[in-house]
């Protein structure tokens, strides 16, 4: 007599997969993928929203005149020409100085901003002194008065000052730092430990060598983000140039495409080629400083 065989659990029974099954074991939902698609379209339309412009300018550069003006804006260089890059560089037109001027503008600037903006966002964050604070939010309500209200008492500092159609004319009202570079740097400084700095008091580290060697390494996300901005607002100042200076000489290369988009308004193509040069600098200044920029947009505080 054979004994029967023993039943089989209902705990190992095979079951039918369930969908929430599939989606945990690694699948994934039709609703997610619809979600995820979605997504990625929207990101698609706006970056072809955002760098149509720059690839448009890019292909009309190297079109001939010609060719621009019998197609379309939207068609494809055939052939290819650098005549544009050739002609701008040339004697006739000589972009090499606005670029020049503009190079050293840029670079006075971002010093003088680095710098006194530095010490001054540090001295209202960690530094206590009378008035302090109501200080400080004075100093910041100028971030509300427009750029336009402050033109004509500076143009006339400046010219009382002789330095009308000056190098140091165009660099001066911006040197000694700005209340939103000040107002970025001192909420990051707030942010510090005050530990660390009590301890270089401690080893007898004066305010100066704190702000050198402690805070400033610290910081230096922070002060990417602020080159970045520097950078590009001041290489794309075009208003204060413009009447600060009258002669070629001092030209920068917001002014000198202008000039161009004036002068010579039938040759787009010579035009888009100026402001392509004039893209392309910032553009290695982001590639070269982006790692920073994300570490300050990451981080939200330090332990």
């Amino acid at each position: 007599m054979t004994s029967p065989e023993p039943a089989t659990s209902l705990a190992t029974r095979p079951r039918a997969r369930t969908g929430a099954d599939r989606a945990g074991r690694g699948g994934r939902s039709p609703r997610r993928v619809l979600a995820g698609a979605a997504t990625y379209a929207l990101l698609t339309v706006g970056a072809v929203l955002t760098l149509a412009p720059y690839v448009l300018s890019i292909l009309t550069s190297v079109k001939s005149a010609r060719q621009f003006a019998t197609q379309g804006a939207l068609a494809l260089p055939a052939p290819s020409t650098l005549d544009n890059y050739v002609m701008l560089f040339s004697g006739r037109y000589d972009f090499v100085p606005p670029l020049a001027i503009t190079v050293q503008v840029v670079v006075v600037v971002l010093v003088g901003q680095l710098v006194f903006s530095v010490c001054a966002a540090y001295a209202f964050a960690r530094l206590r002194f009378p008035g302090r604070d109501a200080l400080f939010w004075v100093y910041l309500a100028t971030l509300m008065v427009p750029q336009v209200v402050t033109l004509v008492p500076l143009y006339t500092m400046m010219s009382t000052a002789g330095l009308r159609d000056t190098f140091w004319g165009i660099v001066l009202p911006f040197v000694f730092g700005s209340p939103y570079a000040i107002f970025l740097l001192r909420e990051y400084f707030r942010g510090i430990p005050e530990d660390l700095l009590s301890a270089a008091k401690l080893d007898g580290a004066g305010t100066l060598r704190t702000l050198w060697y402690v805070v400033v390494p610290m910081s230096r996300p922070i002060l990417a983000t602020l080159v970045i901005i520097t950078v590009v607002t001041h290489w794309n100042n075009f208003l204060w140039p413009l009447i600060i200076t009258s002669s070629d000489k001092w030209r920068v290369v917001t002014v000198a495409t202008a000039g161009l988009q004036s002068q010579y308004s039938g040759n787009w193509t010579l035009v888009t080629a100026a402001t392509t040069v004039a893209m392309a600098p910032l553009l290695l200044v982001f590639v070269v400083f982006q790692r920073h920029v994300v570490r300050s947009i990451s981080l939200t505080g330090l332990k």
